[in-house]
């Protein structure tokens, strides 16, 4: 039987046509005499060799194939956490009914946590940048421009992106930002960088800055690193704005929304990318960019589009921030839904390069990057037309990506690419 093409094209595996195709003559050349005898000769022989070194190349690029798990983000191993200390903090929910709040259950496992107030709902959430500032970081020593603008609206867009699943509007947000010795603030242009980048990402985010802290943690952060997070609080009111999973329908319209690049996420990959290629993060995309500078664009904040279509009498049945675990997040509401996606955006060339290079496979790239989508709306079809006109109003490109099936399991399907995750990959509650 011939070997196709597309068996290496599945596990993103460059085998050369042409290896393909001299082994598949040879098996053809000599099908007939293999049919009328056991005897092995040299075109045999030729042919075992022939196979048996497209092998060993399919298993070398199997094992080379990069994963995020292997460059150490390992949602099976940090998942488990979550869900230990989702159910420790339900035993606490008491505690603040004597001041007349009480806790949104159904709010234990999404983005952000919900406290009913009465009349509305308080909303809180924590975040971090990740490792994103460490391309920053090599950025400037190579280009001697800082992208801590850049990575300011990359953190608060994490923060505000999550709040806004549940439909609640931040006010204020606070950054932390850790550091390893006093040092690190002597830089007066990358000091400055962060702050203007901080209240921008503010602006956008339609909150305000409400303060923070700067520990300095000598021995436990590196004297040249920081650890750039931040928290937020908001409100949903009036209370009929609360985003809750119960409201998703078989038949709803999947929208999603670009994303700029790859945000906040998958950065740990991507930096060990950089680390294979001889000019690093100064090595030239498709699009003329350095790897480096589309790694550091801004993270898209969809405070505004949300907002907005509440103003315009949109029923947002769900919302999901598409960063950690990728497409999987699609199907993080409870119920068992298929997910059907039939049309997908063109990743920016970012994501083809890390694809390239890694080489990571479609499989784990839509498993943990946005690949081109930021954010998901679930909405009734009728919604869809409104929907894509305020996205376009804010400069945000928006695309109906499928619909929401009735289902026994819950998994989400890409078609166009043929991919399918099931709901046991995405243990976030």
């Amino acid at each position: 039987m011939p070997i196709h093409l597309t068996l290496f094209k599945v596990f993103a595996i460059d085998i050369p046509v042409s290896k393909i195709d001299q082994f598949n003559d040879q098996v053809e050349q000599l099908s007939l005499f293999r049919l009328s005898s056991r005897t092995p000769n040299r075109s045999d022989q030729a042919i075992d060799t022939s196979f048996y070194s497209i092998m060993k190349e399919v298993q070398q690029a199997m094992t080379d194939r990069m994963t995020y798990a292997g460059v150490g983000v390992d949602y099976e191993a940090m998942d488990p956490f979550k869900r230990l200390a989702q159910r420790a903090g339900r035993e606490t929910a008491n505690t603040i009914l004597r001041l007349g709040f009480s806790e949104v259950e159904m709010s234990r496992g999404e983005s952000a946590y919900l406290m009913d107030a009465g009349d509305h709902y308080v909303a809180h959430v924590e975040e971090g940048l990740g490792t994103k500032n460490l391309v920053a970081d090599a950025m400037y020593r190579l280009t001697g421009k800082s992208y801590y603008d850049h990575i300011a609206q990359c953190t608060v867009a994490m923060i505000v992106n999550d709040m806004i699943t549940l439909g609640a509007l931040p006010l204020s947000v606070a950054m932390h930002l850790a550091v390893g010795g006093a040092s690190w603030f002597n830089d007066e242009k990358r000091s400055r960088d962060l702050i203007d980048g901080w209240k921008k990402a503010c602006e956008l985010a339609r909150c305000a800055w409400g303060g923070g802290e700067t520990p300095t943690l000598k021995d436990i952060v590196h004297l040249e690193a920081a650890v750039l997070s931040g928290s937020a609080v908001g409100v949903i009111k009036p209370k009929s704005r609360l985003i809750n999973a119960a409201a998703i329908q078989q038949g709803d319209a999947i929208v999603l929304f670009g994303s700029s690049g790859i945000h906040a996420n998958g950065l740990t990959l991507a930096r060990e990318v950089a680390g294979k290629l001889p000019k690093g993060y100064l090595t030239t995309l498709t699009d003329g960019r350095t790897y480096g500078e589309a790694l550091l664009d801004p993270t898209i904040i969809y405070v505004p589009f949300v907002e907005d279509c509440f103003n315009e009498g949109v029923k947002i049945h769900y919302a999901v921030n598409i960063t950690g675990h990728g497409w999987r997040k699609l199907m993080r509401a409870p119920q068992s839904f298929a997910y059907i996606i039939e049309h997908i955006p063109v990743p920016q060339p970012v994501f083809s390069f890390i694809q390239e290079h890694g080489p990571v496979d479609d499989q784990e790239a839509y498993a943990n990057f946005n690949m081109g989508a930021g954010f998901a709306l679930y909405v009734r079809e009728s919604d869809v037309s409104k929907v894509l006109t305020i996205a376009s109003r804010l400069g945000i490109s928006a695309l109906r990506a499928g619909t929401i099936k009735p289902s026994q399991v819950k998994k989400v399907i890409i078609q166009p690419l043929g991919l399918e995750y099931l709901g046991s990959t995405l243990g976030v509650r």
